[in-house]
């Protein structure tokens, strides 16, 4: 049965300065979704950070997708790095059926889980996480059903989406805590957006063929990303919630809603325990209710020809 519900086959990527908060909010938001109806994914595209999969509470932590695909360049591998090589990934359209059970986890709410990979478990000059970011711009689950939603913890800082990754994405969430470069983070990425709106072409003056000018061209261009939205996170009080809501809208961006400063979520962090999102549901609801406010109303960013 089709919910037809305004998140229904969206994917939403989260970004983040480094210790904003990115993965608790996916791990409360997907708790929140899934508990809203809707079947959840969780990629954990972040190419550094560990913790995501005790945080969300899976069997185990699933293999990573880039040893799935056979490797990085870097190692001798197939899986290129999206700014070298904009060529999309073969193989990518698959159905979690079809994997090994080690590449795939689901938490006892019934939110799957899969990720990219970590660089620190390639070794020495092991090269850059672009591969990483190509498995997560490319990646389609066929067997979700319609209705589901995939949210994508990315890696902090810009990088990411400085590589392509928005042109696949339905929404970009940022997460803001009570930080300047917090703050600076969500307004760059908000004119790397209306860049894309404004028909901004990528980066291609290194890339020696012509064909693949074209195609990482064609990819932005054909993007159907919607918009950049922020949520708040660690927020001790209406003051701070005022001024972080003042600097965000100066630089157009608009705030979904407040995850309020919990003393219990960093211990869990630390002790590796699944997160009790109940103590945050409350907050995760509204910023649920409001992203499906805006999909109701929101038009697909279609860059010029």
């Amino acid at each position: 049965m089709t919910l037809n519900r305004p998140l229904s086959g969206l994917r939403v990527g989260v970004f983040g300065k480094g210790g904003a908060g990115k993965s608790t909010v996916t791990v409360v938001l997907a708790e929140t979704l899934h508990s809203r109806g809707y079947p959840v994914l969780v990629i954990d595209a972040d190419s550094t950070n560990v913790g995501l999969a005790n945080a969300l509470g899976v069997a185990h932590d699933p293999k990573p997708l880039l040893e799935y695909f056979g490797g990085a360049v870097f190692a001798g591998g197939p899986v290129t790095c999206p700014v070298d090589d904009p060529e999309p990934l073969a193989g990518a359209s698959l159905a979690l059926a079809d994997l090994p059970s080690d590449y795939v986890a689901m938490n006892s709410s019934g939110v799957w889980m899969l990720a990219a990979g970590k660089l620190g478990t390639l070794g020495p000059g092991a090269g850059c996480d672009g591969p990483m970011t190509k498995i997560v711009r490319d990646l389609r689950v066929v067997d979700l059903g319609a209705d589901a939603v995939v949210l994508v913890d990315h890696k902090a800082g810009m990088e990411d989406s400085a590589r392509g990754v928005l042109t696949s994405l339905d929404w970009a969430l940022v997460v803001v805590d009570p930080t300047t470069a917090a703050l600076q983070m969500a307004i760059h990425l908000a004119r790397m957006t209306g860049e894309m709106k404004r028909g901004v072409a990528p980066a291609t003056r290194h890339l020696a063929s012509p064909r693949l000018v074209e195609l990482a061209g064609r990819l932005f261009r054909e993007t159907h990303m919607r918009d950049i939205v922020a949520v708040l996170n660690r927020v001790p009080d209406a003051e701070t919630e005022a001024c972080l809501r003042d600097r965000l809208a100066g630089g157009g961006v608009d705030v979904l809603g407040v995850l309020h400063e919990s003393l219990v979520v960093p211990q869990q962090w630390l002790r590796g325990d699944r997160l009790q999102s109940s103590l945050l549901s409350a907050d995760a609801d509204t910023v649920a209710r409001n992203l499906e406010h805006r999909c109701k109303t929101a038009v697909p960013i279609r860059s010029a020809p």
